[in-house]
């Protein structure tokens, strides 16, 4: 039997046994490869200190602004008819048909000018025509009631105004009419001009609410006198009822509700950290809110709240 192969076999092993012996009685740190156990204490594997790769913190990019005591002007908003604040309406002294209109919408007419006759002839019965005079100067602001239309003494058949001085009218829902009073701001935007804002003030609030359309009456006049503003124009009105002042608003869109409480992200002094602060909310108007428990200056998160934990390392955009 050929014993050169056994001998090789034989030498294998003490090699082996050798190396296994060397490497057990190694002091630590010595003949292993990086990163394997025995390494030295507080070093790992490359991607960061004490632990596995890519265990570092994330850091999140947010949008934040400054926290600012802001007054909330809260409103009601309504439509409208501008009107002459003096008119008189216009009546026949006797009923039949109108014969005959002598003028328009927009006519300027004075006192003892005839407006219409009215024809009261019947059936086998003719009579003189009746004028209707002018009981005031001023300018037509109501369409005349046309030719052949029966009226009576109670008909209308046209009003006569002073377009000189104009009032804005509108009805308040029962809702809001524990703020509406005397002195009130409005803004005011025409149909004619909707780029364009006048401005009134409240003169005149009815004393009693209407029980078929539940609102109330109330009367503004415009600031200042405008050729452009007629009478029986519509008008879209923002009347400002309350402000809510003293206090810290936020958007509400950077609160993050949980359960029964609020919270928003407030930057850390150092800007490096967020910091998850309970609030108590207040009133609210439009996009705003009224958030206690944050002091003006200190900056807020208002993008990115949806990815954050109380203390998340992050950059801001401001």
């Amino acid at each position: 039997m050929n014993k050169k192969p056994i001998a090789i076999i034989s030498l294998c092993v003490v090699a082996i046994a050798v190396t296994f012996i060397y490497i057990k009685k190694a002091p630590a740190g010595k003949g292993q490869m990086p990163g394997m156990q025995g390494a030295p204490a507080g070093k790992g594997m490359a991607g960061g200190k004490g632990g596995p790769m890519g265990a570092t913190e994330t850091m999140v990019t947010v949008k934040t602004q400054e926290a600012k005591k802001t007054v909330l002007h809260d409103y009601v908003n309504t439509n409208g008819e501008i009107e002459s604040k003096s008119s008189v309406a216009v009546f026949p002294d006797i009923g039949g048909k109108v014969y005959q209109n002598f003028v328009g919408l927009g006519s300027v007419v004075k006192k003892g000018d005839v407006i219409a006759e009215i024809d009261p002839s019947e059936p086998g019965a003719y009579y003189t025509h009746s004028k209707v005079f002018a009981p005031v100067s001023g300018t037509i602001i109501a369409s005349v009631v046309e030719a052949g239309t029966k009226v009576s003494t109670q008909s209308v058949i046209t009003t006569i105004g002073d377009v000189s001085n104009l009032q804005l009218k509108v009805k308040i829902v029962e809702r809001y009419v524990a703020n509406i009073r005397k002195g009130l701001k409005a803004k005011v935007i025409l149909d004619a001009y909707e780029n364009e804002v006048f401005e009134a003030t409240v003169v005149k609030v009815s004393p009693v609410l209407d029980q078929n359309s539940r609102t109330k009456e109330v009367v503004l006049d415009f600031d200042k006198k405008d050729e452009r503003i007629n009478a029986g124009m519509f008008a879209k009105v923002t009347l400002y009822t309350v402000d809510y002042s003293e206090v810290v608003a936020v958007p509400t869109s950077c609160i993050v509700a949980k359960g029964k409480h609020n919270y928003v992200f407030v930057v850390s002094k150092d800007g490096k950290k967020a910091v998850k602060r309970e609030v108590f909310l207040g009133r609210s108007v439009d996009n705003l809110v009224q958030a206690e428990g944050i002091e003006e200056g200190e900056r807020i998160v208002i993008e990115g709240m949806s990815v954050l934990t109380d203390g998340s390392l992050i950059r801001e955009i401001k």
